[in-house]
C-alpha cells in the first residue's frame, strides 16, 4: 500500500507541475507573438542575435538551456521507463501504440503536401507539448479521468523519446571526428560514475557540462547532450519507501529541474521561438506547403494516428481503454496531443537552419493547428466529461 501510494503521489506531482507549466507556456506564446507584431519586433529580434561570447542569446537559448529540458526529459523518460508508468509491457502497450501512430500518420500528411527542400520538415508535427496539453487538461479540473492524464503524459514521454531518436539520427550533419571522439570519452566517464556507485549529483553534472561543449562542436545538436547525460545519472528501485523519490540521484535532479525547466526554460524558448512577425510575412505564407503541412499534421494527423491506433489496438485485444474512460474522451486527449509547440519548434530549427522564411511559416503552422486542436479538444472533453466521482480519482491505469 505504501509503495502504491508513494507512485501515485509522484505521478500526481509530475501531472500538476506540468500543468502549470503548460499554462505559464502558453502566456509566454501570446507575449511573444504580441511583441513580434508590434513597434518593438525588430529590436527584439536584434536583441536575440546579439552575441554573448562564443554565440548568440539566441543559441545560449536554443542550445545551452534547452539542453537542461532535454536532461529533464531524459531523466524522464529513464524513471518511467525503469520504475513508472512505462515499467511494464501492459503499460506500454497503448501509450507506446498511440505514440507511434501520432508520430507516423502527421510525417506522412506533412509530406503529402510538400515536396524536396521543404520535405525536411516532416517531423515537425510528430511531437505533443506535454506541458500544453496538460495545461489545457488542468483547465478542465475532475472532468477528464485521472487514467486518462497518466495515459497522455506516458504518450508524451515516448513521444519525447521518438523525437529525440528523429533528432540524432536526421537531423545531423557535418561531424567532427576529433570531437565526437571527446564526447565519446566524457560519456564513458559518466558511464564508469555510475558504475562505481558514485551517488553524488556534481561529479555528473561537472562531466556532463564537458560533454556538452564537446557535443555543440561535434556537429550533433547540443542538446542531445542532456539525454545522453540524464540516462547515466544512477536511479535505485526502491518499492515499499515512501520517501523514494528523495534517495535516488535521478529522482533528486529531477526534482531540482522541474520548477526551474518549468517555470523559466520553456517559457524562455516560447518568448524566443514564437515571436513570429506575422505581420510582416508575405501573402501566401498563411496558405504555405510548409504551414498548411504542420498545421494539418498536427489537427489531423495526430488525432487520426493517436485515436486510430489505440482503437485499433483496443480492438484487437492488444490494450486496454484507460479505466473509466470512453471513446469520445479518448478522441478529445487525440485532439490534444496536437498540440507540439515545444518540440516542434525545436524541430523547426534543425529542419530549416538557413531560411528564416520556412521557419516562420512552419512555426504558423505549429501556432495555428496547435492552438486549433488545444480548442477543439478542450471543448470535446467539457462536452463528453461529467464531474468525476471520487471513486474514479485512482492514478493506476
Amino acid at each position: 500500500m505504501t509503495q502504491i501510494y508513494a507512485r501515485q503521489s509522484a505521478i500526481r506531482r509530475f501531472l500538476e507541475a506540468q500543468s502549470s507549466a503548460g499554462i505559464v507556456l502558453m502566456a509566454a506564446a501570446v507575449v511573444a507573438l504580441v511583441i513580434a507584431n508590434s513597434p518593438l519586433g525588430t529590436s527584439y529580434a536584434a536583441m536575440l542575435h546579439a552575441y554573448l561570447g562564443p554565440l548568440s542569446l539566441s543559441h545560449w537559448i536554443n542550445d545551452g538551456m534547452m539542453a537542461v529540458f532535454f536532461l529533464l526529459v531524459g531523466l524522464e523518460i529513464k524513471r518511467e521507463v525503469l520504475d513508472g508508468q512505462l515499467s511494464t509491457w501492459s503499460r506500454r502497450i497503448l501509450p507506446g501504440v498511440a505514440a507511434a501512430g501520432g508520430m507516423i500518420v502527421p510525417a506522412l500528411i506533412y509530406l503529402a503536401f510538400n515536396r524536396g527542400p521543404t520535405a525536411a520538415g516532416w517531423a515537425i508535427p510528430a511531437a505533443t507539448d506535454i506541458a500544453f496539453a496538460l495545461g489545457v487538461i488542468a483547465m478542465l479540473g475532475n472532468r477528464v479521468p485521472a487514467s486518462l492524464r497518466v495515459f497522455l503524459a506516458a504518450l508524451a514521454i515516448i513521444d519525447d523519446l521518438g523525437a529525440v531518436v528523429i533528432i540524432a539520427l536526421f537531423y545531423t550533419a557535418g561531424l567532427s571526428l576529433p570531437d565526437l571522439a571527446g564526447a565519446g570519452v566524457a560519456l564513458c566517464v559518466l558511464i564508469a560514475l555510475n558504475r562505481l556507485g558514485v551517488r553524488r549529483l556534481s561529479p555528473y553534472l561537472l562531466v556532463g557540462v564537458i560533454l556538452w561543449v564537446f557535443v555543440l562542436r561535434s556537429g550533433i545538436h547540443a542538446t542531445l547532450a542532456g539525454v545522453m547525460l540524464a540516462f547515466t545519472i544512477p536511479m535505485e528501485r526502491t518499492p515499499g519507501r515512501s520517501d523514494a523519490d528523495c534517495v535516488s540521484p535521478l529522482h533528486r535532479l529531477e526534482q531540482l529541474l522541474h520548477t526551474p525547466v518549468g517555470f523559466l526554460i520553456v517559457p524562455i524558448f516560447g518568448l524566443t521561438n514564437a515571436a513570429v512577425p506575422v505581420l510582416g510575412l508575405p501573402p501566401g505564407a498563411m496558405l504555405a506547403p510548409v504551414t498548411v503541412g504542420t498545421a494539418a499534421g498536427l489537427l489531423i494527423g495526430k488525432v487520426v494516428g493517436v485515436f486510430g491506433f489505440s482503437i485499433l489496438a483496443v480492438k484487437t485485444g492488444l490494450a486496454d481503454m484507460p479505466a473509466h474512460a470512453n471513446r469520445l474522451q479518448l478522441f478529445g486527449v487525440a485532439l490534444l496531443c496536437g498540440i507540439g509547440f515545444t518540440m516542434s519548434i525545436f524541430i523547426t530549427l534543425l529542419a530549416f537552419p538557413t531560411s528564416p522564411l520556412l521557419q516562420a511559416e512552419a512555426k504558423i503552422g505549429v501556432l495555428g493547428g496547435s492552438f486549433i486542436a488545444g480548442l477543439l479538444g478542450f471543448v470535446m472533453l467539457r462536452m463528453v466529461s461529467g464531474t468525476e466521482s471520487p471513486r474514479h480519482q485512482d492514478i493506476a491505469p
